[in-house]
Protein backbone atom coordinates (compact mmCIF):
# COMPACT_ATOMS: atom_id res chain seq x y z
CA UNK A 1 0.00 0.00 0.00
CA UNK A 2 0.89 3.81 -1.16
CA UNK A 3 0.67 6.79 0.91
CA UNK A 4 -1.76 7.99 -2.16
CA UNK A 5 -3.97 4.56 -1.91
CA UNK A 6 -4.52 4.45 1.32
CA UNK A 7 -8.47 3.63 1.90
CA UNK A 8 -8.51 6.36 4.78
CA UNK A 9 -11.40 8.85 3.92
CA UNK A 10 -11.80 10.00 0.54
CA UNK A 11 -13.68 12.68 -0.77
CA UNK A 12 -15.13 13.41 -4.50
CA UNK A 13 -14.49 16.90 -4.54
CA UNK A 14 -12.73 19.85 -3.21
CA UNK A 15 -15.33 21.87 -1.59
CA UNK A 16 -16.10 18.49 0.57
CA UNK A 17 -12.63 18.08 1.49
CA UNK A 18 -12.35 20.96 2.49
CA UNK A 19 -15.48 21.26 4.19
CA UNK A 20 -14.43 18.23 6.67
CA UNK A 21 -10.76 19.89 7.50
CA UNK A 22 -12.23 23.28 8.43
CA UNK A 23 -14.19 21.96 11.26
CA UNK A 24 -11.73 18.55 12.33
CA UNK A 25 -11.39 18.20 15.96
CA UNK A 26 -9.39 14.59 15.69
CA UNK A 27 -6.15 16.04 17.18
CA UNK A 28 -5.79 18.72 19.76
CA UNK A 29 -4.39 20.56 17.72
CA UNK A 30 -7.80 21.88 16.48
CA UNK A 31 -7.83 23.22 20.47
CA UNK A 32 -5.47 25.77 20.10
CA UNK A 33 -6.35 27.22 16.72
CA UNK A 34 -7.80 30.55 15.36
CA UNK A 35 -8.55 28.54 12.12
CA UNK A 36 -7.84 25.73 9.90
CA UNK A 37 -4.89 26.59 7.46
CA UNK A 38 -6.06 24.47 4.64
CA UNK A 39 -4.10 25.59 1.13
CA UNK A 40 -4.23 28.28 -1.27
CA UNK A 41 -3.53 28.72 -4.89
CA UNK A 42 -4.63 26.80 -8.23
CA UNK A 43 -6.02 22.97 -7.17
CA UNK A 44 -5.35 22.04 -10.76
CA UNK A 45 -1.58 23.20 -10.60
CA UNK A 46 1.18 21.07 -11.74
CA UNK A 47 3.08 22.11 -9.10
CA UNK A 48 2.38 21.59 -5.51
CA UNK A 49 4.75 22.77 -2.40
CA UNK A 50 4.00 20.82 0.63
CA UNK A 51 5.23 22.64 3.83
CA UNK A 52 5.41 21.66 7.58
CA UNK A 53 2.36 23.45 9.63
CA UNK A 54 1.23 27.17 9.73
CA UNK A 55 2.93 29.94 12.19
CA UNK A 56 1.27 32.55 14.18
CA UNK A 57 0.43 35.08 11.16
CA UNK A 58 -1.23 31.83 8.74
CA UNK A 59 -3.00 31.03 11.60
CA UNK A 60 -4.10 34.53 11.78
CA UNK A 61 -4.83 34.86 7.73
CA UNK A 62 -5.95 31.33 7.15
CA UNK A 63 -3.60 31.59 4.21
CA UNK A 64 -0.08 29.09 4.18
CA UNK A 65 3.05 30.85 3.82
CA UNK A 66 2.37 34.49 4.26
CA UNK A 67 4.79 35.86 6.74
CA UNK A 68 8.54 36.15 5.95
CA UNK A 69 8.35 32.16 4.92
CA UNK A 70 6.04 33.02 2.66
CA UNK A 71 7.72 36.11 1.20
CA UNK A 72 10.82 33.96 0.40
CA UNK A 73 9.32 31.32 -1.20
CA UNK A 74 6.99 33.94 -3.62
CA UNK A 75 10.30 35.45 -4.65
CA UNK A 76 11.53 32.00 -4.93
CA UNK A 77 8.37 30.72 -7.23
CA UNK A 78 8.68 33.96 -9.29
CA UNK A 79 12.30 32.87 -9.84
CA UNK A 80 11.28 29.81 -12.17
CA UNK A 81 8.63 32.40 -13.92
CA UNK A 82 5.62 31.28 -11.67
CA UNK A 83 3.61 33.36 -9.33
CA UNK A 84 1.86 31.97 -6.25
CA UNK A 85 -1.22 31.96 -8.58
CA UNK A 86 0.19 29.04 -10.72
CA UNK A 87 0.98 26.58 -7.63
CA UNK A 88 -0.88 24.87 -4.98
CA UNK A 89 0.70 25.43 -1.40
CA UNK A 90 -0.18 23.37 1.70
CA UNK A 91 1.18 21.51 4.85
CA UNK A 92 1.47 18.29 6.04
CA UNK A 93 -0.39 19.90 9.35
CA UNK A 94 -3.69 22.40 8.56
CA UNK A 95 -3.41 23.85 12.09
CA UNK A 96 -0.76 25.81 14.27
CA UNK A 97 1.25 23.72 16.93
CA UNK A 98 1.55 25.92 19.87
CA UNK A 99 4.50 28.38 19.94
CA UNK A 100 5.80 27.10 16.61
CA UNK A 101 6.59 23.65 17.88
CA UNK A 102 7.49 20.66 15.50
CA UNK A 103 4.17 19.25 14.79
CA UNK A 104 3.77 15.31 16.59
CA UNK A 105 3.20 12.12 14.94
CA UNK A 106 -0.47 11.64 16.20
CA UNK A 107 -0.80 15.38 14.71
CA UNK A 108 0.89 14.24 11.62
CA UNK A 109 -1.02 11.01 11.81
CA UNK A 110 -4.49 12.88 12.62
CA UNK A 111 -3.93 15.04 9.38
CA UNK A 112 -2.11 13.17 7.21
CA UNK A 113 -5.47 11.83 5.14
CA UNK A 114 -6.39 15.38 4.21
CA UNK A 115 -2.59 16.23 2.17
CA UNK A 116 -3.21 12.82 0.78
CA UNK A 117 -6.63 13.91 -0.77
CA UNK A 118 -5.51 17.15 -1.71
CA UNK A 119 -2.71 15.70 -3.61
CA UNK A 120 -4.80 13.30 -5.45
CA UNK A 121 -7.31 15.62 -6.35
CA UNK A 122 -4.52 18.10 -7.68
CA UNK A 123 -2.88 15.55 -9.59
CA UNK A 124 0.53 17.92 -9.77
CA UNK A 125 3.29 16.34 -11.72
CA UNK A 126 5.74 17.81 -9.85
CA UNK A 127 5.96 17.96 -5.90
CA UNK A 128 8.31 20.56 -3.62
CA UNK A 129 8.54 19.30 -0.37
CA UNK A 130 9.51 22.04 1.91
CA UNK A 131 11.48 20.81 5.34
CA UNK A 132 11.88 17.67 7.18
CA UNK A 133 8.62 17.02 7.96
CA UNK A 134 6.95 16.95 4.41
CA UNK A 135 10.09 15.42 2.66
CA UNK A 136 10.17 12.33 5.52
CA UNK A 137 6.44 11.86 5.32
CA UNK A 138 5.90 12.00 1.61
CA UNK A 139 9.24 9.78 0.87
CA UNK A 140 8.44 8.00 3.87
CA UNK A 141 12.11 8.14 4.90
CA UNK A 142 14.02 8.94 8.33
CA UNK A 143 16.70 10.75 6.34
CA UNK A 144 17.01 14.50 6.94
CA UNK A 145 16.55 16.91 4.28
CA UNK A 146 20.19 18.20 3.57
CA UNK A 147 21.10 15.05 2.51
CA UNK A 148 17.92 14.24 0.28
CA UNK A 149 17.80 18.12 -1.48
CA UNK A 150 18.70 18.86 -4.71
CA UNK A 151 17.20 15.60 -5.95
CA UNK A 152 14.48 14.03 -8.20
CA UNK A 153 12.37 11.27 -6.55
CA UNK A 154 9.29 9.06 -7.95
CA UNK A 155 6.09 10.35 -6.29
CA UNK A 156 4.15 7.82 -4.64
CA UNK A 157 1.30 8.75 -6.75
CA UNK A 158 2.82 7.04 -10.03
CA UNK A 159 3.40 10.17 -12.31
CA UNK A 160 4.47 12.41 -10.74
CA UNK A 161 8.11 13.16 -9.66
CA UNK A 162 9.03 14.75 -6.03
CA UNK A 163 11.74 17.42 -5.33
CA UNK A 164 12.81 17.83 -1.77
CA UNK A 165 14.24 21.18 -0.65
CA UNK A 166 15.05 23.92 2.60
CA UNK A 167 12.06 25.05 4.45
CA UNK A 168 11.94 28.82 3.74
CA UNK A 169 12.19 29.59 7.36
CA UNK A 170 15.44 27.49 7.59
CA UNK A 171 17.05 29.31 4.39
CA UNK A 172 16.21 32.62 6.18
CA UNK A 173 18.31 31.23 9.30
CA UNK A 174 21.43 30.22 6.93
CA UNK A 175 21.52 33.49 5.35
CA UNK A 176 23.80 32.90 1.63
CA UNK A 177 24.83 29.67 0.99
CA UNK A 178 21.42 28.13 2.17
CA UNK A 179 19.73 30.33 -0.48
CA UNK A 180 22.25 29.68 -3.06
CA UNK A 181 21.08 25.88 -2.17
CA UNK A 182 17.18 26.64 -2.29
CA UNK A 183 17.84 28.83 -5.62
CA UNK A 184 19.87 25.63 -7.49
CA UNK A 185 16.69 23.05 -5.92
CA UNK A 186 14.31 25.47 -7.85
CA UNK A 187 16.02 25.22 -11.02
CA UNK A 188 15.29 21.70 -10.32
CA UNK A 189 12.50 22.35 -10.09
CA UNK A 190 11.46 23.91 -12.89
CA UNK A 191 13.46 21.67 -15.54
CA UNK A 192 11.12 18.89 -13.96
CA UNK A 193 7.76 21.12 -14.84
CA UNK A 194 9.03 21.47 -18.32
CA UNK A 195 10.08 17.63 -18.91
CA UNK A 196 6.93 17.04 -17.64
CA UNK A 197 5.24 19.20 -20.05
CA UNK A 198 6.60 18.33 -22.67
Amino acid sequence: MTLLDDPAPTWSSWDELERDALVCTKCALAAGRTQVVFGVGDQDADLVFVGEGPGAEEDRQGVPFVGRSGSLLTRLIEGIGMTRDDVYICNVVKCRPPGNRDPLPGEITSCRPYLEAQLELAEPTVIVTLGNFATKLLLDTKEGITRLRGREFPARSGTAVLLPTLHPAAVLRGGGPTLAQARADFVLVKRALTRARS
